[in-house]
């Protein structure tokens, strides 16, 4: 029976070595929560971090932990103490978490930590691939695992891979900063469902894929090498009957049950009918805007005087990642801040501010939201953000105010809120000042739809709705249907090529035979590629033709004096050896005149462009221009052409990054199907990269061998990877 298995930095459950045992208890976090569902029903299987690094386990102790798991579905990933501070507090926590939340001048691009954070990948990998069956599902989940995707792929090519980004992804503009930006997007591609909070982080994530990698992507998918790679937002809700019910149960608890917390909350409320509280809660990171918040408090005091010994805000900061420098000093910046703040303000009875720097158990963190008129929610960027949302579910009757920054991912969910800027300090006041003085009855309006919302798209359906896109999402992204050339089929090439009596070859160049350049003009020929191209034409009965779209002189140039069978700008000219050039159509270039400044004018304006001229076609090619823009151009350009050669004999080829015009009819196919006239091939093969080259797959005799180089949309009978794969065959062929 085939299983879901989930990946995470740390298990859904918390390990103490307690007297030769192993204790374990549930973890409380929103992910634990939201997986909740997904693991408990069907086979399932969760992998992560114990949480105990190897160096504190003493003999026999990862026996016990491994049986203790065992009962909660789950397997740990053992990590020492280097690896801990390499991967997590080094690369996870110093590099990415910083640059993601757009803090550049925290963030760190250490060598050291990023080959750390890749080894901890490939451990994570190879424990899933361990424990990985045929028709199994992997869900991986955050930015502590970027790599591990692509590192399954890679082993596992037919397995089904979710990727969820519980952070937010970044401006193309932050993101670029990366050193290792191109290693961490291909990471991610190995997915075949990539899922984040808003459509604003999978907006980003698209334009960086297509401006680094230069992959196409249509609508939200994402095309890799013939791979369709579905990118979509997922927004995680809460577990709304856990916080609602909690909060209906506090409501009717009797003085006596009442917490110390409680008791204290109470004792203000009570002092003054238009006693009021706001509640801040927090993990203690720079990205929460927890500085800002408390400035914008103390403008809120001086500009509303009225509100002095009526109000209070009640601010918990979890502590967070004490040991690494900017937490430090982030603390040590909050705590100056509350004892100024305090120590303007407080007086015999009141207090501003009540600090608290700790965690607090389920039922206290109750005691807050069901005890506070108004929530102050104001991080500088958040994924996510679910204290927003379990604040609107503890709100049985109703009432209460959400402040909430616009740069938290919750803010798209909840325009109810009141909406704000965090760094707009007036604008917080101000907003302080409506949610104080809000009727009851718009505060009920506001929240009436907000829980309506949050209950109808809880957490247990987003992890539905996540893991309905994965178990369908080749129904929703074309599935190739070309197969790759596995080490069966290319012994059977290679095995009939041996046997054949008479036999032909057709390689494309650019893309196939030699990988491209960002300037055409520099991808010629290495003494290497040449020399096995000899080979090749050195074996009896043994005919080589290399086609291209490039332009006769530059290949005359290359290989004129080799003695293979050359055809350039996709079919027009034939070379046989010892032959001069021989134009195979009656072609013209007369039309030039009106094609030409319309090429030129789009390179004009498009940066990184450039016009190709050849004897007898144009080529616009735009490799080196930003992706996007490139794109953005090339349909523009080839709207304007269709207009143009209307009724003009010619035609546009789209190839790789090229808009091409040429006369109609000629194309490598037709050429190549010249090649084959009174001859008797018994073995013929087909290798190119380009649309241009589907020509030859199509109108090649049914019995040739066709490859594609690169998983492309293809009518070819088989894909490898790269120009690495093709050198690699064709050493093969002449051993």
């Amino acid at each position: 029976m085939s299983k879901t298995i989930i990946i995470s930095n740390r298990l859904p459950v918390q390990l103490e070595i307690h007297n030769n045992s192993i204790i374990s208890t549930p973890s409380v976090g929103g992910l634990a929560t939201g997986m909740k569902s997904v693991h408990e029903s069907g086979d399932s299987l969760w992998l992560g971090w114990s949480g105990i690094p190897t160096e504190d386990l003493k003999k026999g102790d990862d026996v016990l932990i491994k049986n203790e798991l065992k009962k909660h579905k789950c397997v740990a990933v053992d990590l020492n103490n280097n690896e801990i501070d390499g991967f997590y507090f080094g690369f996870s926590n110093r590099t990415i978490w910083p640059l993601f939340h757009y803090f550049t001048e925290y963030t760190e691009f250490e060598h050291s930590t990023y080959e750390i954070y890749k080894q901890v990948n490939q451990k994570f990998a190879d424990k899933i691939i361990e424990n990985l069956n045929d028709g199994d599902t992997v869900w991986i989940h955050d930015y502590q695992l970027l790599l591990v995707p692509q590192m399954i792929k890679e082993v596992k090519p037919d397995v089904t891979i979710g990727f969820f980004l519980h952070i937010p992804f970044p401006s193309y503009e932050i993101f670029r900063t990366l050193p290792w930006r191109e290693e961490l997007l291909e990471g991610i591609l190995g997915s075949d469902v990539i899922g984040f909070h808003t459509y604003d982080y999978e907006r980003h994530f698209l334009s960086a894929v297509q401006r680094i990698l230069g992959y196409d992507a249509e609508f939200n998918v994402i095309k890799n090498n013939g791979r369709g790679i579905l990118v979509d937002s997922f927004p995680m809700g809460i577990d709304y009957d856990k916080f609602h019910e909690a909060a209906k149960k506090n409501s009717k608890q009797k003085r006596s049950e009442e917490s110390e917390v409680q008791f204290e909350i109470n004792k203000h409320l009570n002092a003054d009918n238009n006693a009021k509280l706001i509640l801040s809660i927090d993990r203690l990171d720079y990205t929460k805007g927890i500085a800002n918040r408390l400035k914008a408090f103390e403008y809120f005091l001086d500009n509303y005087p009225e509100y002095h010994h009526k109000v209070r805000l009640v601010m918990l900061a979890v502590p967070s990642r004490s040991n690494v420098p900017q937490y430090k000093l982030l603390k040590n910046e909050i705590d100056q801040l509350v004892g100024r703040i305090n120590g303007r303000f407080s007086e015999v009875s009141w207090t501003p501010i009540w600090y608290f720097y700790r965690s607090m158990p389920f039922e206290n963190l109750i005691d807050l939201y069901t005890s506070s008129d108004v929530a102050l929610i104001t991080p500088i960027r958040d994924g996510m953000n679910l204290v927003a949302k379990e604040y609107i579910a503890t709100r049985t009757d109703k009432t209460g105010v959400l402040i909430l920054s616009e740069m938290a991912g919750a803010a798209k969910e909840m325009p109810e809120a009141l909406i704000i800027n965090p760094n707009n300090f007036e604008q917080i006041a101000n907003s302080l000042h409506e949610a104080l003085s809000m009727p009851i009855e718009e505060q009920i309006t506001r929240n009436t739809s907000l829980q309506k919302r949050l209950k109808n798209y809880n957490v247990t359906k987003w992890a539905s709705l996540f893991n309905e896109a994965l178990q369908n999402v080749f129904n929703v992204v074309e599935k190739s249907t070309v197969l790759p050339l596995d080490a069966n089929a290319e012994a059977n090439l290679i095995d009939k090529f041996k046997k054949a009596k008479q036999r032909i070859l057709f390689l494309d160049y650019d893309g196939t035979l030699a990988a491209f350049e960002k300037i055409p003009k520099n991808a010629k020929p290495s003494p290497a590629l040449k020399e096995r191209l000899m080979r090749l034409y050195n074996l009896p009965n043994t005919k080589l033709v290399l086609i291209t779209g490039r332009d006769r002189e530059t290949f005359n140039e290359w290989f004129g004096d080799s003695p293979f069978t050359l055809i350039t700008e996709h079919g027009a000219w034939l070379k046989e050896p010892e032959a001069d050039w021989e134009l195979l159509e009656p072609l013209s270039d007369e039309w030039f005149t009106s094609i030409q400044p319309v090429l030129e004018s789009y390179a004009d304006s498009t940066p990184g462009s450039i016009v190709e001229l050849k004897r007898y076609s144009l080529a616009w090619h735009f490799r080196n221009v930003d992706p996007v823009l490139g794109n953005r151009r090339a349909k523009d350009l080839k709207a304007t052409l269709q207009q143009l050669i209307a009724n003009n004999n010619l035609e546009i080829l789209e190839g790789d990054k090229v808009i091409e015009i040429k006369t109609s009819g000629v194309n490598k196919g037709k050429s190549a199907c010249k090649m084959l006239l009174n001859e008797n091939y018994d073995f013929i093969l087909s290798m190119g990269d380009d649309w241009t080259d589907e020509f030859m797959f199509r109108e090649l005799p049914e019995h040739t061998h066709t490859i594609k180089v690169g998983k492309k949309e293809t009518v070819a009978k088989h894909f490898i990877k790269g120009t690495k794969e093709v050198v690699g065959i064709l050493e093969k062929l002449t051993m």
